[in-house]
């Protein structure tokens, strides 16, 4: 796919899955699923929007880098799926820029061209999947279920991390103080000594803390305090 690079578009084709059994129909996904696909061949990218569309995503298909960056992404679950070689800025580049403009969004490359180096290039640069042609459906198909689920899970701990900021924000400076010292793994005497204060008084903000926290242990206070980079 991409430039005048590739064949014509007979040339490309995909091949059917390799089970004969309803496989479709036990991948389908929730309609809220985005599925963007980078290509300049239109041939291509319509034939990719029918087969993704068949399995209940949302395709959005753009013709060129440039028209994907221009593009208005919903703010839902997502993949690229992306030809590496087109005129302009390539696949390559584009996955490099994303990364620069801190664009999450997991990405599947694909080319009737693909070398090792380059796999190995995509794949260090973070791509799911590297697919050369001609490719089978249920590829490319496996490599989209897994790069929506790698999107879904960081849309979850992005906001699960939201949702301990909140509560960290709750959290009064000696709440704070206590609060990172408990996640180091420290007793609440040894607490109490380090902030000059009763240990009766540690036991007081601990409590205060474990409950706007939503904390019931220390391993947990501990792990919190990890994810939201809190430093002793």
């Amino acid at each position: 796919m991409g430039g005048g690079e590739h064949g014509s578009w007979c040339d490309i084709h995909f091949y059917p899955p390799a089970s004969p059994i309803g496989h479709r129909e036990q991948l389908k996904v929730s309609s809220s699923v985005f599925v963007h696909v980078v290509d300049d061949d239109q041939a291509v990218r319509e034939s990719l929007g029918d087969l993704l569309r068949s399995m209940d995503y949302q395709v959005m298909l753009h013709g060129s880098a440039s028209e994907f960056l221009s593009a208005e992404l919903p703010d839902a679950p997502a993949c690229l799926v992306l030809d590496v070689r087109m005129p302009g800025t390539s696949g390559l580049e584009l996955q490099e820029y994303m990364t620069r403009i801190n664009i999450s969004m997991p990405v599947i490359l694909m080319t009737g061209f693909g070398d090792i180096p380059m796999s190995v290039k995509a794949m260090k640069a973070g791509a799911v999947d590297f697919l050369t042609k001609p490719i089978r459906e249920q590829d490319l198909i496996d490599a989209v279920a897994t790069a929506v689920r790698i999107d879904q899970g960081r849309r979850n701990d992005l906001v699960h991390i939201i949702r301990l900021r909140e509560r960290y924000k709750l959290l009064t400076p000696r709440e704070r103080q206590v609060m990172v010292l408990v996640a180091t793994g420290l007793m609440n005497k040894q607490v109490a000594s380090e902030l000059s204060i009763r240990e009766a008084t540690v036991k007081m903000h601990r409590g205060s803390v474990m409950r706007k926290m939503g904390a019931r242990s220390a391993a947990t206070l501990a792990r919190m305090a990890e994810a939201l980079n809190i430093q002793r």
